[in-house]
């Protein structure tokens, strides 16, 4: 069955994000008769797969390539075969235009995708706990590297009912988040929720944070259903278990798709050396007026990034935050090229075998 589009905003996945640069990119599998989709939720080998006549269940086997950057994600766009195949598949992943990657864990090279295709990326802080200005610091190189644009949603802004503080609370993430809005939002009361609505809507936003967060909560409200399984979070520490346990895209009543995501215990950093630079801007701009070019902002003369920290301009736990994450980050990308390098020498060696294998092979028959 081919599917032809006539009129772009009219098209049936209009609702999901499709455009017409999707509807470019798509159209070669148009011709071949595969419907156009975009996955709202992967497991166990199958995803489920919205397309012009429904949500639809594929096999991703066509898709499972050995780069692991490259799997097939909540949020991707895809061709599918159309109705009659048993099973149906995912043919083809289009390319991605953005994507939120985080590193597996400290032990590993490996990146893992968790949303693909993503305008927003919002940042949920429970105003529940004392905040953690270096992680949601971390949060954000990580979205600005991503492509998205990053939002900080400080939920269960209820349990601040004094104006003032709640004021102050958003002045301290502000300054951690140079160009990034910074909503205080009640799924409980309401506040704060149509200003996110507003800003969510017409794209495609991953909701991000802690367990505990409020993620779920917050996915509900802006949902208007109760879609996500809610827990209390520990009175403790405020702390929740992963009610979330699956990424899944959802259509907003208001415009624009939701993918919510499991509770994140460890956000390593995964190439983000411009997402860093974006979140410490001002160490940025202040580091052009240092006397070296190279200054690493320890003990040179003529530093201005100290001069700043000196006179109160800049605060030194921002300065430490900023070299925190550098070093991390430089240790990542180390890891990933040994890793390269590593997989590149296998690669000569299985072909160097290959090669002496076969002009055995051809000795044989000579002999």
């Amino acid at each position: 069955m081919n599917f032809s589009v006539s009129s772009v905003p009219s098209h049936p996945l209009a609702p999901y994000g499709w455009d017409e640069g999707w509807d470019a990119e798509f159209a070669p599998y148009a011709e071949q008769g595969l419907l156009p989709g975009r996955v709202v939720r992967v497991d166990r080998g199958q995803c489920d797969v919205v397309t012009p006549f429904g949500t639809v269940r594929a096999d991703t086997e066509f898709v499972v390539p050995r780069d692991p950057m490259k799997v097939v994600c909540t949020g991707d766009w895809g061709a599918v075969d159309p109705e009659g195949g048993d099973p149906r598949y995912v043919r083809t992943l289009l390319p991605r235009r953005t994507a939120f990657v985080r590193s597996t864990s400290s032990k590993r090279s490996e990146g893992q995708i968790l949303a693909a295709n993503v305008d927003y990326a919002v940042v949920a802080v429970s105003l529940a706990v004392e905040l953690d200005l270096g992680r949601i610091e971390r949060f954000l190189a990580l979205a600005w590297e991503s492509g998205a644009q990053p939002v900080v949603v400080l939920s269960k802004a209820d349990l601040v009912p004094d104006a003032v503080t709640l004021g102050h609370l958003v002045q301290d993430v502000e300054t951690t988040s140079p160009g990034v809005p910074v909503l205080p939002v009640s799924a409980t009361t309401g506040e704060g929720l149509d200003v996110l609505e507003a800003v969510l809507a017409g794209g495609t936003s991953v909701l991000l944070g802690q367990s505990g967060a409020g993620k779920s909560t917050l996915a509900n409200a802006l949902l208007g259903e109760d879609v996500m399984e809610v827990q209390a979070a520990r009175d403790v520490d405020g702390k929740g278990r992963h009610t979330t346990t699956t990424r899944n895209l959802l259509a907003l009543p208001g415009g624009g798709v939701l993918i919510d995501t499991p509770g994140l215990r460890g956000v390593g950093l995964w190439d983000a050396e411009t997402g860093v630079g974006q979140v410490f801007s001002e160490i940025e701009s202040l580091a052009a007026d240092c006397r070296f070019h190279d200054c690493a902002h320890v003990a040179e003369p003529g530093c201005a990034v100290l001069a700043a920290v000196d006179s109160g301009a800049l605060p030194e736990r921002r300065l430490d935050s900023y070299r925190k994450l550098l070093r991390e980050n430089q240790r990542i990308v180390a890891k990933t090229d040994a890793r390269l390098r590593a997989e590149i020498r296998r690669d000569w060696k299985r072909k160097g075998a290959e090669g002496r294998a076969a002009m055995e092979a051809k000795r044989g028959r000579w002999h």
